[in-house]
């Protein structure tokens, strides 16, 4: 059941899983996907103004550890920030496995930047930097709602043809319990019931060009209903 390694169009590697039939990342490149979604859309806006003194990311499927590493690289450009990256993954990827991945060269960024990520203990917080504390959670988000009052959520679940549990409102209302009000959930899901789901759960919704491939994505804003 172990996933295929291939090749994705910016040169940079991906996943597909054996058990879903499903990519980690689009075809057209998978560090620009991410970087266009996660960090462009979500991430950089909470730091461009008025950096936080704290800031907590919600990663929904840890998979290739892509997303981890890109959000470790921009903190240590913010070192007066404390990053909290919270990840939750029912299937793991196999720390050997990962490490035939080439973000680390792609990114040009030191080899156990990445390697670190996969072999850190699950279940605690890490802490890998002064100002970053990655914490990976083995088992489903959708079974802990967790109240971790996040920031930002990187909603990177496999698509709703796949996991269809994953896109539903009651899983965006999960959602919104683990976000700060006015925190932000970015993702590559721009399917119209999906959108429909995430207004019914308290969200503000808005459609953003996507990354190379892909006409749009999704941002939307937890918004208080009370």
């Amino acid at each position: 059941m172990e996933p295929e390694i291939f090749l994705t169009d910016d040169g940079s590697l991906s996943l597909r899983s054996a058990r879903f039939g499903d990519a980690y990342h689009s075809t057209h490149g998978a560090i620009q996907e991410s970087r266009h979604i996660y960090l462009e859309a979500g991430l950089m806006p909470l730091l461009e103004h008025d950096p936080p003194a704290t800031l907590h990311v919600l990663e929904l499927g840890f998979g290739t550890g892509l997303n981890a590493l890109l959000t470790r690289e921009v903190a240590r450009r913010f070192p007066t920030v404390d990053f909290t990256y919270t990840t939750y993954e029912r299937y793991p990827v196999d720390p050997r496995q990962a490490k035939r991945l080439n973000y680390a060269d792609e990114l040009q960024l030191p080899t156990e930047l990445f390697r670190e990520l996969h072999e850190s203990e699950w279940g605690r917080g890490v802490r890998l930097d002064p100002n970053f504390v990655l914490h990976k959670v083995e088992g489903d988000f959708l079974e802990a709602q967790p109240g971790l009052s996040a920031d930002v959520i990187y909603y990177d679940a496999f698509a709703p043809e796949t996991q269809p549990e994953l896109w539903t409102e009651e899983a965006m209302v999960g959602c919104a319990a683990a976000l700060r009000e006015g925190g932000v959930l970015v993702t590559y899901c721009a399917q119209g019931q999906f959108k429909r789901n995430l207004r019914g759960a308290g969200f503000r919704v808005e459609a953003l060009a996507g990354p190379s491939g892909k006409r749009e994505i999704t941002r939307a804003y937890h918004v208080d209903l009370a």
